[in-house]
């Protein structure tokens, strides 16, 4: 009569069937030296291009920026001769009161002219700062075409207060998450470092967008999965799931600007790159905004499916393969409906000012959804849902392959029927 033990260790890796660890790591391993040699072939070259002429300053070049402090604010006649010119103590007084504004002496902190001040006349009206004594601004330092140094309102300066946001971020995040939580701020400064060296100069570049995008979203899945979760299987199917999703989204991306004839130039920022940075293409930017935007919510939802595959295969080692990808799918649906409303709403919170337009223009709904830069709100939520929504059977799949590999032992018998062989030995 023999024994039979059945062991519940946590603490390390679940052992899986070597074949599946050896498909799934070749897999990923190919996929990896691909991704590689596409970064290599679309990397940006170091073309000069010229800067977009609302960005330069008289000269042609960069704007220049300073910081500055506003030491006097009030209200009275405008038109000094000192306006927006640097002068050491008190500007010169208007030569006539044929209007009144809101008048700031700002004091320079940095720069040629650290020490001095200048003035900024400004009339009230939307758009306009409105300026209190104390405020720490940004100002732009600039030369008339006479040589004349000359300063304007750039911005607040925000500096400080976005730093303490940021530091408070890192430390919660450590604190909670200790190590797993700076292994994720990691990956994070690694994806913001591709988007910023590769993805935007190559498509800077005029290199096509998608697999641009592709590229781009695979060196930062690789990356950041591997980073906040390990170099093991349950983080490698998660990874596989995630890849896949991916490229399904870029596919219905692809498809659904060309099918909606999407131009994205309903927005501002997108009709100043098509008239200042002609050969950089709307719709690829478009199309790169697409898949990068939906990769947070499908590394989200994988990794999730992936734990839960291999927890339960780990919790009931008699559960078939089709048990526990049942199991795991009921837990990847209670998922997928709270995270499509987490995709849905976040970008519907970032259309909030232009929906408002909309509300008081007194078009039809219809008309309003159709437009263009409702339109590709719609569609970017659509296509994330879609791929998000997929990528719960995909990686759920995966994971269970990896859990109950072929090849690797068969799940033992239910316990009612270990107990009837028991009794007949």
């Amino acid at each position: 009569m023999s024994d039979h033990h059945h062991h519940h260790d946590h603490s390390g890796p679940i052992a899986i069937g070597a074949t599946a660890a050896r498909v799934v790591i070749g897999l990923l391993t190919v996929i990896g030296v691909a991704v590689v040699i596409g970064a290599i072939a679309l990397w940006p070259s170091q073309q000069h291009v010229d800067i977009p002429l609302p960005m330069q300053n008289a000269g042609g070049g960069a704007v220049q920026t300073e910081a500055g402090t506003v030491v006097m604010q009030d209200i009275g006649p405008c038109g000094s001769p000192s306006l927006g010119k640097v002068f050491p103590d008190k500007p010169e007084p208007p030569r006539s009161n044929a209007y009144t504004c809101q008048r700031s002496v700002i004091a320079i902190e940095s720069g040629p002219h650290e020490g001095n001040r200048t003035l900024f006349e400004i009339a009230p009206g939307p758009g306009q700062p409105d300026l209190r004594a104390g405020d720490e601004i940004r100002v732009i330092r600039q030369t008339d075409p006479s040589g004349t140094p000359m300063y304007s309102f750039e911005d607040y300066a925000r500096g400080l207060p976005l730093t303490l946001i940021v530091v408070a971020f890192v430390v919660v995040i450590i604190v909670v998450a200790r190590w797993r939580g700076v292994r994720a701020l990691l990956g994070l400064v690694f994806a913001f470092a591709v988007l910023v060296m590769f993805l935007l100069p190559a498509l800077l570049d005029g290199k096509p967008a998608i697999p641009v995008a592709l590229i781009a979203g695979s060196l930062i899945l690789y990356a950041v999965l591997y980073l906040a979760h390990g170099v093991n299987l349950r983080t490698s199917s998660a990874l596989l799931g995630t890849l896949t999703a991916m490229l399904l989204a870029a596919a219905l991306s692809w498809l659904t600007i060309e099918l909606t004839n999407l131009t994205g130039l309903s927005e501002e920022q997108n009709t100043n790159v098509a008239t200042y940075i002609e050969h950089v293409s709307i719709t690829g930017l478009l199309l790169a905004g697409f898949i990068i935007g939906s990769l947070g919510v499908l590394n989200d939802v994988t990794i999730t499916q992936a734990s839960a595959a291999f927890e339960l295969a780990a919790i009931d080692e008699s559960a078939s393969r089709r048990e526990v990808f049942t199991a795991a799918m009921r837990v990847g649906r209670d998922h997928i409906a709270s995270t499509v409303y987490t995709l849905v709403l976040a970008y519907a919170g970032g259309a909030l000012p232009l929906l408002l337009l909309f509300s008081v223009a007194g078009r039809s709904i219809r008309d309003v959804l159709a437009g263009d830069a409702v339109a590709i709100e719609i569609a970017r939520s659509a296509v994330g849902g879609i791929a998000l929504a997929l990528s719960v059977p995909l990686t759920t799949g995966i994971a269970v392959l990896l859990a109950r590999p072929f090849g690797g032992k068969e799940p033992s018998p239910p316990p009612r029927a270990r107990h009837a062989r028991h009794a007949r030995v």
